[in-house]
């Protein structure tokens, strides 16, 4: 099993405020690593709901021994479903893919070794890469690798994998790998030119910034007032998502300068914003580089 080592595991753990006796939401799983450290602050009376859509992780949290823990097998996205109605005092959600699912060649996520193109991240359901790289249009793929992967040369490399497939079914990742590297003039250095592409077809296909966005909302009305809204986010439109979620909510109006109202029918925030960006340490990122793209925002629901 490939090692995973959990990003900002303390910062993000500190940041829920952990009350012995409370409820805590962990909505990314993986293998655990937020998770053991949730529980390890927790009280007896503590409980702590995991969620992974990953059948591999939700089998590796099946050994978790611990009255107060529970893992489902679903989205983040499915929270409210999932909670039935529960109120809780704080929520963790550590985006992407892990190391795990990057490291097993069989998950299709790298293009470092030669696997199948699935890059599903629940594959009990669903579109694979390869599936899609076949049924998408050259329009559709160059939209896809341009807007999930800012990739500049999306116009070229959706024409080569088109060119590419009429001859040959694009099946795996060493493949798709190579047909990228040759469409792509430049990189950046220390880059592998299928970087970009990767990654934007893995988001697509698992809605990653779709889900991000309806699972927010759903964290908000969850929380109990006082709860915590921990999140670690390792991609710019990511993050971008999470920014505007959590200034919207601590916004007290939208309404234009200068216009006369009332302090009392001002809109009353439901978020209040935590401190400023937390990124890893120089010390973490030498010992885990992965994490040197991560950012965690923290915000708390007020009492209104």
């Amino acid at each position: 099993m490939s090692l995973h080592e959990t990003v900002l595991k303390k910062e993000a753990v500190d940041a829920l405020q952990v009350r012995q006796d409370g409820i805590y939401v962990d909505c990314t799983f993986g293998r655990g690593g937020h998770s053991g450290e949730i529980l390890r602050r927790l009280g007896a009376s503590g409980r702590l709901i995991a969620l992974d859509r990953d059948p591999a992780a939700v089998k590796a949290g099946s050994e978790i021994a611990d009255a107060r823990f529970v893992l489902v097998h679903s989205a983040f996205g499915k929270l409210e479903e999932v909670l039935e109605g529960r109120k809780v005092d704080g929520i963790l959600l550590d985006l992407g893919v892990s190391s795990p699912q990057i490291d097993e060649p069989e998950r299709g996520f790298s293009f470092r070794y030669e696997g199948p193109l699935d890059m599903r991240m629940d594959t009990s359901r669903g579109m694979t890469a390869e599936e899609w790289i076949h049924s998408a249009t050259e329009k559709e793929l160059a939209e896809v690798i341009r807007t999930y992967g800012e990739e500049r040369f999306a116009r070229q490399i959706s024409g080569a994998i088109v060119a590419a497939r009429a001859g040959q079914r694009i099946s795996s990742t060493r493949r798709l790998a190579e047909i990228v590297a040759k469409a792509v003039r430049t990189r950046e250095p220390g880059q592998d030119p299928a970087t970009r592409t990767f990654q934007a077809i893995r988001i697509f296909i698992n809605q990653e910034l779709e889900e991000l966005a309806d699972a927010l909302p759903q964290c908000l009305k969850c929380l109990n007032p006082g709860g915590r809204l921990v999140v670690i986010s390792f991609h710019s439109l990511e993050d971008r998502i999470v920014k505007q979620f959590m200034r919207g909510e601590a916004a007290r109006d939208d309404l234009p300068k200068k216009l006369p109202v009332r302090e009392s029918e001002l809109r009353q925030p439901e978020l209040k914003v935590v401190g400023k960006i937390v990124r890893p340490s120089a010390e973490e990122v030498a010992f885990n580089p992965r994490s040197r793209s991560a950012v965690m925002r923290v915000a708390e629901r007020t009492r209104y």
